[in-house]
């Protein structure tokens, strides 16, 4: 229970140090570093760029002898690929896998923290014609990795594109096509949970919103304030096109039989900041905005869909550079964070509150270290129009700000504590004797402090975090006899 004297000594209490959000506690942000250019920095110096903007994961698509090198000794968490080229050697020769995993993993570990293998990527669009020897290729890989005591650190996956899914709108209708449901994904993901590992996913809302986007809202797809879209078939309401998208996959895994302890990695995603004239969306101002939104949602802990509301996701940006030999439309070549002269093609911070060095900083309010921003962690001054600092709710829906209960009382009260003090929201109504002091829970008063707070703040992206310890709902939510307002 929320008890009257422990809320009083809270709001008087604002001088103790408030909670951090640890990593355990919310998800991870990674990038994809590709190298089809001929123009990017040497290995060692694009090393330095990640750690000086507090990249602490990163996605390869090889095993480059350099890159590995170069990632010895920091910190940096790695995934290598095992390229498509040799799905087909290390499916039929269990001593071609080992001899790969010998070479291209236990040598560099642990020095080079390799955490994962992603055994090819996007097969079954990419590589049809291997698409049968992709289990087999991830089985022998993996029992490459338990005979030199490296399964437990080093997961085995591999990406799938969202075109493996026969029908994906609306997300309760998901389903994998039928040439790939019982051939290859079961049997992938039995594997998946029999060894601890996780399903990867390839997600580009960008894809979806430029072909479509006469039906499809850009507040939609770059994770703003938007009326929601309804799923009749599930009652569940959307408003972020990427949770539409993963619903999709849940949903279709859940067909095949139960999968919940599998967890989905989204190992690509990103917006591109230019493109042809035909490739509606793709812009700098929305590149900024993606992302942006994107890493402050999953880093607060805040990152569950519709679908899996408690589910925290890692997630790796596509990409670290703009790679100006990959072939295609020009978005292809443009999907880069940073120039290969490593300076940033926008602003975007990979840590809480925008500490990352050289990142052009934040210019939000200091809230005594939890860990979040007023404006959202964007530097509202540098960004481009629409980049996600500061962004106001639009007045089509309502929105409330509630309490997440599975982060547990210690850090809703401190959460609380900020809230009902320098926060400035109005507590006097869950005070002993007032309208909603009712029910005398931590949950329900931790509820009407943030939803007081974030309407104050106009509903302004990232006013709803509170390390986690909070969420935004678009249905009035009950607490007993007391109605949180929408507006104040």
């Amino acid at each position: 229970m929320a008890l009257p004297g422990r809320l009083r000594a809270l709001i008087l209490a604002v001088a103790l140090p408030l909670l951090f959000l640890s990593a355990s506690e919310a998800g991870t942000v990674g990038i994809n570093y590709g190298r089809v250019a001929n123009d990017l920095p040497n290995p060692a110096a694009v090393v330095q760029l990640m750690k000086q903007q507090g990249i602490a994961q990163v996605k390869l698509y090889d095993t480059e002898q350099t890159v590995l090198r170069a990632l010895a000794n920091t910190g940096i968490k790695v995934v290598v690929a095992l390229p498509n080229e040799q799905l087909l050697a290390a499916a039929s020769r269990p001593s071609y896998a080992l001899a790969w995993v010998r070479r291209n993993v236990a040598a560099y570990y642990p020095a080079t923290q390799i955490q994962g293998i992603a055994v090819g990527n996007e097969v079954f669009a990419s590589a049809k014609n291997l698409t049968a020897q992709l289990v087999p290729a991830m089985t022998n890989v993996h029992a490459a990795l338990a005979r030199l005591s490296l399964d437990k650190p080093v997961k085995v996956s591999s990406p799938i594109a969202l075109t493996a899914l026969a029908g994906s709108y609306p997300p309760s209708a998901g389903v994998f096509r039928e040439d790939l449901a019982q051939a290859v994904m079961k049997p992938m993901l039995d594997f998946l949970a029999q060894t601890g590992s996780y399903l990867m996913v390839n997600a580009y809302p960008f894809f979806a919103y430029s072909g479509n986007a006469d039906v499809i809202s850009l507040d939609y797809a770059l994770f703003r304030p938007n009326a929601g879209v309804l799923d009749s078939g599930s009652g569940l309401k959307y408003y972020s096109l990427l949770d539409a998208q993963l619903d999709a996959v849940f949903t279709a895994v859940s067909k095949l039989g139960n999968y919940n302890a599998v967890r989905v990695v989204v190992s690509e995603t990103g917006w591109p900041s230019k493109g042809d004239a035909k490739e509606t969306g793709a812009a700098a101002a929305n590149a900024a905005a993606y992302n942006g939104n994107l890493v402050r949602r999953v880093l607060s802990g805040n990152a569950g869909t519709p679908r899996r509301p408690d589910a925290d996701m890692d997630v790796y940006l596509f990409a670290l550079f703009n790679e100006n030999q990959k072939p295609g439309p020009t978005s292809e070549r443009n999907y880069g964070v940073f120039y290969p002269n490593q300076q940033k093609v926008y602003d975007v911070e990979f840590v809480l509150g925008g500490n990352s060095a050289g990142g052009g900083g934040s210019s939000g309010k200091d809230n005594g270290g939890l860990g979040w921003q007023d404006n959202g962690g964007v530097n509202a001054g540098n960004a481009p129009a629409g980049a996600g600092g500061g962004v106001k709710a639009t007045s089509t829906g309502e929105a409330w700000c509630v309490a997440n209960a599975m982060a547990g009382e210690e850090r809703l009260q401190k959460a609380l504590d900020y809230a009902c003090g320098p926060g400035g929201a109005d507590c006097k109504a869950i005070q002993p004797g007032a309208a909603c002091f009712e029910p005398n829970t931590m949950v329900a008063h931790a509820s009407y402090a943030f939803n007081d707070y974030y309407q104050r703040k106009g509903r302004t992206i990232g006013t709803c975090d509170f390390a986690g310890a909070a969420y935004v709902v678009n249905q009035a939510p009950k607490m007993g006899k007391c109605e949180l307002p929408s507006t104040v």
